[in-house]
């Protein structure tokens, strides 16, 4: 699963890095995927982080193209 965040549909309420820090960060007070973490290292904590992103910026899609959006 390829990890990826819209930055400017982000309004930097830092959910994603306190639900799952190991892979997202803030960059400039925005949410960013932590360089080298774009792939699937932790799936919960991530999906919750893309189910709970009050911008739903944050987009997984799969191997198989298949898109899903938090």
């Amino acid at each position: 699963m390829r990890i990826s965040l819209d930055p400017e549909q982000c309004y930097g309420s830092g959910d994603c890095v306190h639900r799952a820090p190991s892979v997202f960060t803030q960059v400039d007070g925005l949410g960013a995927v932590i360089p080298g973490r774009e792939y699937d290292v932790d799936a919960p904590r991530v999906r919750e982080a893309a189910e709970g992103c009050p911008s739903a910026a944050i987009t997984l899609t799969r191997a198989d193209t298949e898109e899903a959006r938090g």
